[in-house]
């Protein structure tokens, strides 16, 4: 099984990094630094995961990846095709 994407971002708000498992629900963790925030969240990212064990839930199937999130729209993580933003206004129009 794939592992579960775990981001690590700095709030100013609570002056701490926070790290945030997105497929866990409510399954986050701070600290001083990015790697004490990682090692929080992943204790209790084995917590969350022993509870939904012993309650009979079901573990989610990781979704997320580190090169973003899912898009809706796009069933299995399909690429886009990139385009400018300027596109529009280079594309032609008939006169």
């Amino acid at each position: 099984m794939k592992d579960y994407l775990i981001s690590i971002f700095y709030s100013d708000e609570d002056k701490c990094y926070i790290a945030d498992i997105p497929d866990l629900r409510y399954c986050s963790a701070h600290g001083a630094s990015p790697e004490e925030a990682l090692k929080e969240v992943q204790i209790a990212k084995e917590l969350w995961l022993e509870v939904a064990r012993e309650s009979g839930k079901p573990l989610p199937t990781p979704r997320y990846r580190a090169q973003g999130f899912p898009h809706p729209e796009r069933p299995n993580n399909r690429k886009r095709t990139h385009r400018s933003v300027n596109h529009a206004k280079h594309r032609r129009t008939a006169p």
